[in-house]
């Protein structure tokens, strides 16, 4: 007989910190491998480790705030030497998804994003606000030790805020779909087939939009679109990280309509890019969810109504209530005499 071993108490807390400022860490290697220089500063288009942070307190709750801090410091310790300057950065990365974290928790955001004020919520509160802090701590820090000159520090305190931004606004919806990710029961070929269709579209649409001279970036917001409508956040949040990953390695190739551009105004193009595709994929995939749900709270609701009225009157509750698909609802539409979904068209009896 195998018994199986369940870690708990202080073991199981600090391997939940551990594990927190390993992924933290490893988000930290991948964001680095994008890195500019702006007015002296290292920043990037896209910090994944401020979405890694995000969804492991939502997840783990604020308990894991010392792993979000020991990353943070290896990942410091890996771009500079580590100093008194070094407190500073290390205070505002450990409390800007710390901050995120407990104004999301306030108004009740639902980790699922199966509601439009999660969506909402997520985009103002967590990344456009809680980011505020990590930008705030990391360029005044910088002014203060002497490494950056006052002059300087709104161009780079704009983009060490749009970087942070993009994480949460990028990476945390992923993480979020991923933990609750699983395949429909009833899956047929064409869902397949649709899903291929879209991530080739997506790709090419995009390879297209990042690499030719003219501005076409506009084109890859019908893919979104497209994600969002047909396979809500499952297919809108992995079609718009696509999207900011190949913009982002077109940026920093400096090719399409990055070329002949100063460093800031490409961060301005691409975090504009980034995040208007992550907006439009978020918020219009919550919107879909939201819908859905209640249509099924609708349905669920007259099927039970039918139920009680064929107790009460047997054999009338079929001519009351009977649960339409998609088809025949097309089907029934503009028909004369037509009351509406599951209705007869004259009153029984």
């Amino acid at each position: 007989m195998v018994r199986s071993v369940k870690i708990r108490g202080p073991a199981a807390a600090v391997l939940r910190v551990l594990a927190v400022a390993a992924a933290y860490w490893a988000g930290g290697r991948i964001g680095l491998l994008q890195q500019v220089v702006v007015e002296g500063a290292v920043v990037t288009p896209l910090w994944p480790p401020t979405g890694i942070a995000l969804a492991c307190l939502l997840w783990m709750g604020a308990r894991v705030w010392p792993g979000i801090a020991l990353g943070a410091l290896l990942t410091i310790a890996t771009i500079d030497t580590v100093g008194p300057a070094t407190l500073g950065i290390l205070a505002g990365n450990t409390l800007a998804p710390l901050a995120a974290y407990l104004m999301l928790r306030r108004v009740g955001f639902h980790p699922g994003l199966d509601r439009l004020r999660d969506g909402l919520a997520l985009v103002f509160l967590g990344a456009l606000g809680g980011m505020l802090v990590s930008a705030t701590f990391g360029a005044c820090t910088l002014v203060l030790s002497g490494s950056l000159p006052l002059g300087e520090f709104w161009p780079v305190w704009s983009a060490w805020w749009a970087g942070d931004a993009m994480g949460v606004l990028v990476i945390t919806p992923l993480l979020l779909v991923l933990r609750r990710a699983h395949l429909p029961r009833d899956i047929r070929a064409w869902w397949w087939t649709e899903a291929a269709a879209l991530a080739l579209v997506s790709v090419a649409v995009t390879l297209l939009a990042t690499r030719v001279s003219v501005s076409l970036l506009f084109l890859v917001f019908p893919m979104l679109i497209w994600a969002a409508l047909r396979f809500q956040l499952a297919g809108s949040v992995p079609c718009a990280v696509l999207i900011s990953v190949l913009a982002i390695s077109a940026a920093t190739e400096g090719t399409g309509p990055f070329t002949d551009r100063s460093m800031l105004e490409v961060m301005v193009v691409l975090q504009a890019l980034n995040g208007c595709a992550a907006l439009t994929g978020l918020l219009l995939a919550s919107i879909v969810t939201e819908q859905i749900a209640v249509r099924r709270r609708i349905e669920d609701a007259c099927a039970a109504l039918a139920e009680v009225v064929e107790q009460l009157a047997p054999g009338d509750a079929a001519h009351l209530w009977t649960p339409l698909d998609d088809g025949q609802r097309a089907g029934d539409r503009g028909r004369p005499g037509r009351q509406g979904p599951g209705r007869p068209d004259r009153a029984p009896g």
